[in-house]
């Protein structure tokens, strides 16, 4: 073998080894795009966008604590003290669609009453698209006013229901001209099984509710029907409100078609002792009569301290009264006194009643 041979069988056999340690070498991936969470702006704060996804999505909630000395609706409360504590989760979701924004909000409550057992409530949730809303909320004879006053116990003599399930349409003209109807569940809410006793179980029309409104910014009005299907009667309300500076005040007044009776639009939230004498109990005297009015006033003394009246009567002789305190020392963080006093004409009876409560937002 001469060298000329020997070098090149030495090179084969190196170019033979090199291969095979070339196809043995790890080749390090490339690393994969790291996807930073997206604000979404367009549906207000809070929201952004589900990776991977064209959905926003907002979270929130809040932690309620709060002392309660006796009970502004039961004129023979012995309740002393009561301490409650409330956790709350709000989740929300948007999507832009050809019909507008698609989106849901639930609600999900947690009570703690005084020693009782944890409750759990899934107050709101619903979905609603292009002004239509279906599943579970307020009603809205209450929601499409604006309740009562800035109170806790704002609704003492009762102004309408609250949680049930509705199929609902919103028209909003963007001119100050605002409008609702809704078909509301007769089967739920207060005044499911009939305000007087009424059998429900085959029962299968919905309540209706329907209003108008219009508003300046400056000054608003709004009136609303509502129709309780099993009881055959309902109530109107309307709402007058105006700004002035900070200051806020509003008017609002209600009318039962039938004041001998109680029903889903006209009903109570009293103490069933609020209508009991000599041992009688009267139904009529629970709820509002033929009418009721409401008033109050909110006055901003600076950005953290706010100063709220409610003053109300009925035909049935029930008088309340609430005032309190909103104080805001840092934002998120809610601190309100409030004291009630309620008279009842018929059983010649009153109460004063007080709330202590520590909220915070997120």
């Amino acid at each position: 073998m001469n060298i000329k041979s020997l070098l090149l069988g030495s090179a084969a056999a190196l170019a033979v080894v090199s291969g095979a340690h070339a196809a043995d070498a790890v080749v390090a991936a490339e690393p994969e795009p790291l996807e930073y969470v997206r604000i979404c702006d367009a549906y207000g704060a809070g929201y952004f966008f589900i990776p991977g996804t064209e959905t926003c999505l907002k979270i929130g909630g809040k932690v309620r604590t709060e002392g309660q000395w006796y009970d502004a609706y039961n004129p023979d409360s012995s309740l002393g003290t009561k301490w409650h504590t409330r956790a709350e989760l709000n989740v929300n979701t948007a999507t832009d669609t050809e019909w507008g924004a698609l989106k849901t909000e639930t609600i999900i409550r947690w009570d703690w009453n005084d020693g009782n057992a944890t409750s759990t409530n899934l107050l709101w949730s619903y979905i609603s698209l292009g002004g239509f809303l279906v599943g579970k909320t307020d009603s809205y004879f209450n929601q499409f006013v604006g309740y009562a006053g800035d109170v806790i116990n704002d609704d003492v003599i009762y102004d309408g229901p609250y949680e049930l399930n509705q199929i609902t349409y919103n028209y909003d003209s963007g001119t100050g001209f605002t409008g609702v109807i809704s078909l509301e569940d007769s089967n739920s809410g207060p005044g499911a099984t009939g305000a007087n006793g009424e059998d429900s179980s085959d029962h299968y029309a919905p309540d209706v509710v329907a209003g108008l409104g219009y508003s300046t910014g400056q000054f608003g009005f709004k009136v609303v029907g509502g129709y309780d299907s099993i009881v055959e009667e309902g109530a109107i309300k309307a709402r007058f409100d105006a700004k002035f500076g900070g200051v806020e005040a509003f008017l609002m007044g209600t009318w039962n078609t039938d004041g001998d009776k109680l029903n889903k639009y006209a009903g109570t939230n009293q103490n069933v002792s609020a209508c009991t004498k000599d041992g009688t109990v009267n139904e009529a005297q629970c709820g509002i009569g033929d009418w009721a009015v409401w008033g109050g006033v909110g006055v901003p003394f600076n950005d953290k301290l706010k100063w709220n009246l409610q003053l109300a009567y009925s035909d049935s002789k029930i008088f309340e009264a609430t005032t309190n305190l909103k104080f805001t020392p840092v934002k998120g963080l809610l601190v309100e006194p409030e004291i009630t006093y309620v008279h009842y004409d018929y059983i010649s009876d009153d109460t004063v009643s007080g709330i202590l409560r520590f909220e915070r937002t997120f």
